[in-house]
């Protein structure tokens, strides 16, 4: 696709307050940037040069792939500061997890919802 220049991923929320509560307090993301409320009410936050933006919906994710992943340098760390505000990893069927981060070659990951049930990831691209 010629002339793109970013991406960015768009979340839906039944509950518009309880998921910018989420990512602001749980998350420890801070406050959103507001986003105009036409045609939906909405937040966004940009991060590393990324944006993604949270829409209220009155549809309901499915919760069962990946909808936006976090990629940090240290995924035990992340797991542990997110575990810590009460953050649940989910189970990798078939893979062995240490503190919710499972180990994928080169790499390592953990999966969690946010309030709204989309499924997020927590990836780091390098253990070595």
């Amino acid at each position: 696709m010629k002339g793109v220049i970013t991406t960015t991923t768009a979340l839906p929320a039944q509950d518009l307050e309880r998921a910018r509560a989420f990512y602001r307090d749980i998350l420890g993301l801070g406050d959103p940037e507001a986003v105009e409320e036409e045609p939906a009410p909405s937040f966004r936050y940009t991060l590393g040069g990324t944006q993604f933006l949270v829409f209220k919906s009155a549809g309901e994710p499915s919760g069962t792939h990946t909808q936006m992943a976090f990629h940090v340098d240290d995924a035990y760390g992340a797991a542990a500061d997110l575990q810590s505000r009460g953050v649940e990893f989910e189970d990798v069927e078939g893979m062995e997890q240490v503190n919710g981060i499972v180990t994928m070659g080169d790499r390592r990951g953990g999966w969690f919802t946010d309030s709204e049930g989309n499924m997020l990831g927590l990836l780091q691209d390098s253990i070595s």
